[in-house]
C-alpha cells in the first residue's frame, strides 16, 4: 500500500469565479484548484500560497480551513489526504512562469466547474467548492498541534470527510 499523499488546496474566488488550473497529469488534462505538497518547515497554510504562486500566478492570501478531505483512488487504492483552505485572492502576475505541466489559469463559476466535472483531477475539487459555498470552516487549531502533520496522518484522516 502507497503512503497517504497530504496535500493543500486554495479555494480562492473572485468576483463570483474560482481560481483553477489545467494541467497535465497521469497522462491527462486536468482541472483542479492551485495547490500541492507541504515543504519540510513549511506550515499548510504557507504551502497553499506558494503552491498558488508557482500553479497560478496569483497572489493569495490563506484564511481558514475549509474542509480536510480522504479521496481514495478506486483504481491503485493510492490515498489523497487535502487539506482545503479559503483564500482571498490579491493579485496575479501575468508574466510569470507557470509550473511545468500546468497549461493555464482559468476563473470559473461554480457552474463551470460542475459542466465539466470528467476533467476533474479528483471529486474533491467540487466537494471543496461546496463546502465553501456552504460556509463550512474547520478550526484549524488542532491541526495545529499535529504538526508536522506527515507525523500525525492517521489523526489527521480520522477527522477527513471521505470523498
Amino acid at each position: 500500500m502507497y503512503p497517504t499523499d497530504i496535500t493543500v488546496a486554495a479555494v480562492a474566488s473572485h468576483a463570483g469565479r474560482y481560481l483553477m488550473i489545467e494541467e497535465r497529469a497521469h497522462g491527462r488534462d486536468v482541472l483542479t484548484q492551485p495547490g500541492g505538497h507541504i515543504d519540510s518547515n513549511e506550515s499548510p497554510e504557507q504551502a497553499v500560497e506558494r503552491e498558488a504562486l508557482e500553479e497560478s500566478g496569483c497572489i493569495v492570501s490563506c484564511n481558514e480551513l475549509v474542509g480536510v478531505y480522504l479521496w481514495i483512488h478506486p483504481q491503485t487504492r493510492q490515498q489523497f489526504l487535502r487539506l482545503a483552505y479559503a483564500a482571498d485572492f490579491v493579485h496575479c502576475d501575468e508574466a510569470r512562469k507557470l509550473d511545468d505541466g500546468v497549461y493555464r489559469r482559468l476563473w470559473l463559476t461554480r457552474e463551470q466547474v460542475q459542466s465539466r466535472r470528467e476533467q476533474l483531477r479528483t471529486p474533491t475539487v467540487l466537494r471543496c467548492i461546496d463546502d465553501f459555498e456552504a460556509g463550512k470552516r474547520v478550526s484549524g487549531r488542532e491541526f495545529t498541534r499535529m504538526r508536522p502533520l506527515t507525523n500525525h496522518v492517521d489523526a489527521v484522516i480520522a477527522r477527513a470527510n471521505l470523498i
